[in-house]
């Protein structure tokens, strides 16, 4: 074992930052635009995020504590993801800010409207998912303890895409240079046409 660093996550990792997030990922961000029953705009990137099912599409994301994004998620029933882009990513970032008020205001981002659901989308992303809560849990550890995280799965209802990024029939994704977070402290990847790599399944 000496060629492998071992640890066991509840002793602790030894490190400067815990690799976990590092070594599952890159992972996609669901940056998230919700809407609180009185109508106010929330935006906020979940990191712990992707999709469980093909047809129909089911998403999910881990919320750390209950806070407005899964709050409004839970008593709207629904909420929006948006694609977050390389030139988006700053507004994603100062998005992810505890503030009093919306973060669309904080980022100077536009709303626009939803095509299914109340919850308005952002503008500036060029792909948004429009979702419609199943059910939300709270995760517990292998002794069936809370671990004070949710995790919320939604139906994907309405796929809304900037039509530039449809070519010959086929969503474009290199084109989008979309932004995955890839652990340690402050790492962000981008995906484009140039790193493509293309393998059909097998017969």
């Amino acid at each position: 074992m000496q060629d492998r660093y071992f640890y066991a996550p509840r002793e602790g990792h030894g490190l400067k930052h815990n690799p976990i997030a590092s070594i599952v990922g890159p992972r996609p961000i669901g940056w998230i635009s919700s809407m609180s029953e009185d109508g106010s705009l929330n935006l906020a990137p979940y990191s712990f995020f992707g999709i469980f099912n093909y047809a129909p599409p089911i998403v999910a994301f881990a919320s750390a504590g209950i806070k407005d994004t899964l709050r409004n998620a839970i008593r709207r029933g629904e909420f929006v993801v948006n694609v977050v882009t390389e030139s988006l990513a700053q507004a994603m970032n100062l998005s992810s800010s505890s503030i009093v008020g919306s973060e669309f205001e904080l980022t100077q981002l536009g709303s626009a409207p939803s095509t299914r659901i109340a919850t308005p989308r952002v503008e500036a992303s060029p792909v948004s998912l429009e979702c419609q809560v199943l059910e939300d849990f709270p995760l517990r550890d292998h002794q069936h303890e809370p671990v004070g995280s949710h995790l919320l799965l939604a139906e994907v209802i309405g796929v809304s895409i900037d039509r530039s990024l449809i070519v010959e029939g086929v969503f474009s994704w290199g084109q989008t240079r979309t932004v995955v977070r890839a652990g340690g402290a402050a790492d962000y990847h981008w995906i484009g046409a140039d790193n493509l790599l293309r393998l059909r399944r097998p017969d």
